[in-house]
């Protein structure tokens, strides 16, 4: 007897419409980014290493410094607890580290989790009551709390108490448990995807804006020193400049840096090799990389400089909408290389300026400017 082999039909799968976690292609794409402010794997012994471990360290955001130093004596003098923090920004720009700080600030303990790691009420539960007086609990990529995780966090956070539901059906009853005053420190970098409820509760919010370039190359000179790598200061000022405001960013260029170095120029880092290394990562003066420039070239040479929709971006470059909103918009907007108007995305004169390609205000409008908007 002969079997027949089953065949099914093939169809289209549309990848933008998996979460990553599932989509190991669309994963892939964006951890080899060089110039991405998102972790990575490799990234975590480096940080850890380059990681400073007092305020007094710590380089750049001065105004948030500031306000927490003072925040922080206030409740040290008091013996209270420090007001719930909530960070909140772009990725790499050193919310962890923060939190880290203000815990040895306070002379305290920290307790590291993520939203996505708390998974039912009874975990989140788990970790409160384990907390001591004044500890602090870094809770990263909050706005990926569950609503149900959330509802248990609001007394947690409010009267330092955790309610809980002993049994089911008509038998069951609640039970209120005192918890010690504690810290809860939340970074996100999606603060509009907080619920209000949640956000009320935090006492001290901060935004962490990119770096000036100046802060950068302060940066990368400590982290020199402390793998010793030997780097020239002109070779620090190109990586600096390529850093786009991220210090993981400039941590990374200067790993890939002292690694060209090591095989190609006897371990020294001269502004010609730090060149030559950015060179082959193909990340430009100012920290642009290929899929930036795909993005500009797109709007530019197909839909004639825009407006043109999101989705329509997303499917001309076969990227997800979320990642190119996320992951490559807010560089590009803070260059001022992107407008975001109700019509859609337009590239501005800078970037024309920085493509080198002729601007022409006149004949984009002829050629049918406001079209291109689904």
């Amino acid at each position: 007897m002969r079997l027949r082999a089953l065949t099914f039909p093939v169809r289209h799968v549309n990848y933008a419409i998996i979460p990553q976690r599932l989509n190991p292609l669309i994963r892939s794409r964006n951890i080899a980014r060089v110039v991405s402010g998102k972790p990575t794997v490799e990234d975590s012994p480096l940080e850890t290493s380059l990681r400073p471990r007092r305020m007094a360290n710590f380089i750049g955001q001065n105004k948030v410094k500031e306000n927490l130093l003072i925040a922080i004596d206030a409740a040290k003098k008091r013996g209270e607890a420090l007001d719930h923090v909530l960070l909140y920004g772009p990725p790499g720009l050193g919310k962890t580290t923060l939190a880290h700080i203000i815990a040895a600030e306070l002379g305290v303990q920290i307790r590291v989790t993520s939203g996505p790691a708390i998974e039912r009420t009874g975990d989140l539960a788990a970790i409160l009551t384990n907390l001591k007086k004044q500890e602090v609990l870094f809770i990263d990529e909050i706005h990926r709390l569950s609503r149900a995780v959330e509802e248990i966090l609001y007394p947690a956070m409010e009267d330092f108490a955790l309610d809980i539901v002993i049994g089911k059906g008509p038998g069951a009853r609640s039970l209120r448990l005192s918890l010690p005053p504690f810290t809860l420190v939340g970074a996100t970098t999606r603060y509009a995807l907080l619920s209000p409820p949640l956000r009320d509760r935090f006492g001290v919010v901060y935004h962490l804006d990119f770096y000036d370039t100046q802060s950068i190359q302060t940066i990368v000179r400590r982290s020199a020193q402390i793998l010793q790598i030997k780097v020239e200061p002109d070779a620090l000022v190109e990586i600096a400049s390529r850093a786009r405001g991220t210090p993981r960013v400039a941590n990374r260029l200067l790993k890939r840096v002292r690694d060209y170095a090591q095989v190609k120029a006897n371990g020294i880092g001269t502004r010609a090799v730090a060149l030559e290394a950015l060179g082959k990562l193909e990340v430009d003066a100012i920290g642009l990389d290929e899929l930036d420039r795909k993005v500009l070239h797109t709007i530019i040479e197909k839909f004639g400089g825009g407006p043109v929709g999101l989705e329509t971006i997303a499917a001309s470059i076969s990227e997800d909408a979320d990642t190119i909103m996320d992951v490559y918009e807010p560089y590009l907007l803070q260059l001022g290389f992107l407008d975001r108007t109700p019509r859609g995305r337009m590239a501005t004169r800078l970037a024309y300026q920085h493509l080198g390609i002729p601007y022409n205000k006149d004949k984009l409008a002829q050629q049918g400017l406001w079209g291109n908007s689904q």
